[in-house]
């Protein structure tokens, strides 16, 4: 294996930086004492993180996103799983289109999925209800779950439920014990993938969204229409903080070494 030269080094270090450079820019523009927006050059503050605090709307907002995400991310994953499965294994009529059926919300721009919600939700009485949300952002983030638990799928070899078959296993026992070991890892790199997409849904979201429905990212959107003050920031940096975390314990539960590693297998089979 050919090690990268100084030039690739170079390349994919700036690359790094540039990609990093906004969220650094954010963190450190959230502990300014100033009452705009600045870099702090003389002292720190955490005036803005505590003003958090003065905002209830913005925590209430966090809550609806986590769980709007984490509920949204769960159903598409289980879609995906027999989705996945049927598309993997069987060459059937049409299986072409309803893959591109499935992964077209792809190819919609956000803001005409946002219209289309808001009339059909509002004709069948949906309209600024949590349910709605829900269902708009299953069509949403279910084409990302889709294509990682298909990745899975393909690569899975179906001598060891065979196996498991031959030796009296029912077709229950097959799914729970094999089945569902073996795309674990696509499952839950579908459900991280697609909880992001979700919590980070602001153009879509700002159209069926109602008062008591509203996101973090919708409402962090309402506020900089009318304040420039650096509290956008202290909650961009509250959010990265929590999403750093959440990423240490998945890699300290489940390790996401291992998690690539077992992708890597199955894709190689």
């Amino acid at each position: 294996m050919s090690r990268n030269g100084p030039l690739a080094l170079a390349y994919h270090t700036l690359f790094v930086a540039f990609v990093l450079a906004p969220i650094v820019i954010v963190c450190i523009v959230a502990f300014t004492p100033e009452g705009f927006l600045s870099i702090p050059t003389e002292r720190f503050s955490l005036r803005w993180f505590r003003a958090i605090a003065q905002y209830p709307e913005f925590i209430e907002a966090f809550w609806n996103s986590v769980w709007l995400a984490a509920l949204s991310s769960a159903i598409a994953v289980g879609f995906s799983v027999p989705a996945a499965l049927a598309i993997a294994r069987h060459d059937f009529r049409g299986r072409e289109a309803m893959t591109a059926l499935f992964l077209s919300p792809l190819m919609v721009p956000h803001v005409v999925l946002g219209i289309a919600f808001l009339r059909f939700f509002t004709q069948i009485g949906l309209g600024g209800t949590f349910v709605g949300l829900v269902l708009s952002h299953i069509v949403v983030v279910f084409p990302f779950a889709l294509r990682l638990v298909l990745s899975s799928a393909v690569g899975m070899d179906r001598a060891v439920e065979n196996a498991a078959v031959s030796l009296g296993a029912t077709n229950v026992a097959v799914f729970r014990r094999i089945t569902l070991p073996l795309i674990l890892p696509g499952l839950a790199s579908g459900w991280a993938l697609a909880f992001i997409q979700s919590f980070d849904e602001v153009t879509m979201t700002v159209f069926i969204a109602a008062p008591g429905t509203v996101t973090l990212p919708v409402r962090m959107f309402l506020y900089i229409q009318d304040n420039i003050d650096p509290l956008v920031t202290s909650v961009s940096a509250c959010v990265i903080a929590v999403t750093t975390v959440f990423l240490v314990v998945l890699d300290r539960i489940y390790g996401l070494e291992r998690l690539l590693v077992g992708r890597g297998q199955q894709e190689g089979v």
